[in-house]
């Protein structure tokens, strides 16, 4: 078959496949510009809401110190508590011993 063409036309024919793989590569390089520009969209979307749940959740971490720093406080009122029982039943007996005996 080829050595029945001339040069020009064997010319044509590789210049025509040439442009057609040129254009198939355009495009395929056209839909991967597509995607990655999806892609990118995406993650930025990804990137956003992943800040989001980071702002609502930075002070998470901080409810162990909340919590010993709550237990500290409940222990101190529980001394407190205790030492005001004390006072309390102190100035009763005292109060007792003060008053006059009918």
């Amino acid at each position: 078959m080829l050595e029945n063409m001339d040069t020009m036309t064997l010319w044509t024919y590789s210049l025509i496949a040439g442009a057609v793989v040129v254009l198939i590569v355009a495009v395929l390089l056209i839909m991967l510009i597509a995607a990655a520009n999806r892609v990118n969209k995406h993650a930025s979307h990804i990137w956003d809401a992943g800040k989001q749940i980071a702002g609502n959740t930075v002070s998470i971490w901080m409810l162990n110190v909340t919590n010993r720093v709550a237990g500290e406080i409940l222990e101190g009122a529980k001394s407190i508590n205790a030492r005001a029982a004390s006072i309390d039943t102190t100035i009763g007996a005292l109060a007792d011993a003060l008053e006059p005996r009918r």
